[in-house]
């Protein structure tokens, strides 16, 4: 073989093994920067939904002095239940112009009230947890505790990662369960608890 043939050949196999080496590397440094941003775009979307649960929940506490562990219950409630439209104006029989009270301007849905301004929502799919595949709900569970003699009432909405971040690198999305386990992490997104009374979200904690 021609020797500046054969140098040639071999110029281009160092520059092809060079090129392949260099991609590996991008990739390698590209795969955890994608995977944390899909993760965080998803979780997003999760946190939106566990959001309205609340919304939802606090409402219905207020009407039942209780939570409830029931989508269906928890979207009738929505659909169907009035919720007084309130103005504080000033007490007419106050002289020092200090004190106010409650006016009822009328009634208004529960639904209409915390997402009548968002056009695409849609309330039957309150529980289904997005990115599920299949489709899930989310885990619901209310309870009753007590807290200095005091019975008070609790709820908890969660899912896991497995389930939202469903058809993602599996080795990562099991990396990222055991980081969050290790430090006795809920490895997902939730909010409220069944062990104190808290409405918080664990992304609001983080």
């Amino acid at each position: 073989m021609n020797p500046k043939l054969k140098i040639a050949i071999i110029n281009v196999l160092l520059t092809a093994v060079a090129v392949f080496l260099a991609i590996m590397v991008i990739k390698s440094i590209k795969a955890p920067i994608d995977f944390g941003n899909e993760k965080s775009a998803r979780e997003a979307q999760v946190v939106q939904h566990l959001k309205d649960i609340r919304d939802i929940e606090v409402q219905f506490k207020q009407a039942n002095n209780r939570y409830t562990s029931s989508f269906d219950t928890l979207i009738d409630f929505a659909k169907n239940h009035e919720i007084p439209i309130v103005m504080m104006v000033p007490d007419p029989e106050d002289t020092t112009f200090t004190k106010t009270i409650n006016d009822t301007l009328g009634y208004v849905k529960v639904i209409d009230s915390l997402f009548g301004k968002r056009p695409n929502f849609n309330i039957n799919e309150i529980g289904i947890v997005p990115f599920s595949n299949p489709a899930a709900q989310f885990e619901i569970h209310d309870s009753i505790i007590k807290r200095g003699g005091i019975s008070v009432p609790v709820f908890e909405v969660k899912t896991p990662f497995e389930v939202y971040l469903t058809g993602m690198d599996e080795q990562r999305v099991l990396n990222a369960k055991a980081e969050l386990e290790q430090l006795d992490k809920y490895a997902g997104m939730k909010v409220g608890s069944l062990e104190e009374a808290s409405t918080d979200g664990n992304w609001e904690k983080l």
